[in-house]
């Protein structure tokens, strides 16, 4: 049952990307006027590291019941937590709403520790 939460987990963590993704390139760019055109490609590229390093996160915790290590398994939690952790208190202090993002980040947190 604990590896299903885990895999769960990175699922949404996946998905939740993706619509950050999606969101961030059609709402935020969108609108966005950054000058020079330089400092707005950066700033778009630093946007997309996160979401690549999400989809890894969300890629780890599905993978992590196949591997054979204890250790390995309970650090791919831990580090997870924390970053999707971090990331839903920062999309809840900055929408100061009820919001997917937070809360989808918030599950990612809730099913990786109980996974754990």
């Amino acid at each position: 049952m604990r590896d299903l939460l885990l895999q769960a987990a990175g699922v949404i963590a996946i998905l939740v990307t993706i619509g950050h993704t999606v969101l961030g390139e059609t709402k935020v760019f969108a609108r966005a006027t950054i000058e020079p055109p330089r400092l707005r490609l950066l700033i778009r590229l630093v946007w997309q590291a996160g979401s690549v390093a999400w989809i890894a996160g969300g890629v780890l915790l599905i993978a992590a019941p196949w591997m054979e290590s204890d250790a390995a398994r309970h650090w791919i939690i831990a580090t997870f937590a924390v970053v999707f952790g971090f990331a839903a208190i920062g999309n809840a202090l900055a929408t100061r709403t009820v919001h997917p993002g937070w809360i989808g980040m918030s599950a990612v947190v809730a099913l990786a520790v109980a996974g754990y």
